[in-house]
């Protein structure tokens, strides 16, 4: 079997383009990827109401207040859910594939789509707590992952 007999989306190129980096147009979203770039995760929360929010925002969503400051998180939190991606849908993926995009609920109360790595898709559980990593790519970019947590 020769590559012209592979259906274009899964053959293997023969170099991986970089995967691609977030750009964000908002200044408030570009705030949330250069604190990423410290090597902590960090979400708004509210002056007025202290809920905490993601994706960022100019308003509460609770209280409509314009007031908020970046704080840290825990990193820690739990599985909320997931799928197994199969299938590349960008080359720069193909030698990651099967790899989990899952969705973590964080101990803050916001929840964060992600991919889950370091994990036997087989175990993978509602709940399952996990643990905040950071996966280089591209020139250096840090990008906010989750990993079980020990003792998972």
């Amino acid at each position: 079997m020769n590559d012209d007999d592979i259906a274009p989306k899964l053959r293997t190129p023969a170099v991986s383009p970089p995967k691609p980096l977030p750009h964000p147009q908002d200044p408030v979203e570009q705030e949330f990827w250069q604190r990423c770039q410290g090597g902590t995760l960090h979400f708004q929360r509210c002056g007025e109401c202290r809920t905490w929010r993601h994706l960022p925002r100019y308003m509460c969503a609770r209280c409509g207040s314009p007031s908020f400051a970046w704080e840290p998180s825990s990193g820690r939190g739990r599985l909320f859910s997931w799928t197994v991606t199969h299938q590349a849908l960008h080359p720069a993926f193909a030698a990651d594939v099967p790899y989990v995009a899952a969705v973590v609920e964080l101990d803050e109360g916001v929840r964060m789509a992600t991919r889950l790595t370091g994990a036997d898709p087989a175990t993978l559980a509602l709940d399952m707590p996990v643990a905040l990593a950071f996966e280089t790519i591209g020139d250096g970019f840090r990008l906010p992952v989750f990993t079980p947590a020990a003792g998972a």
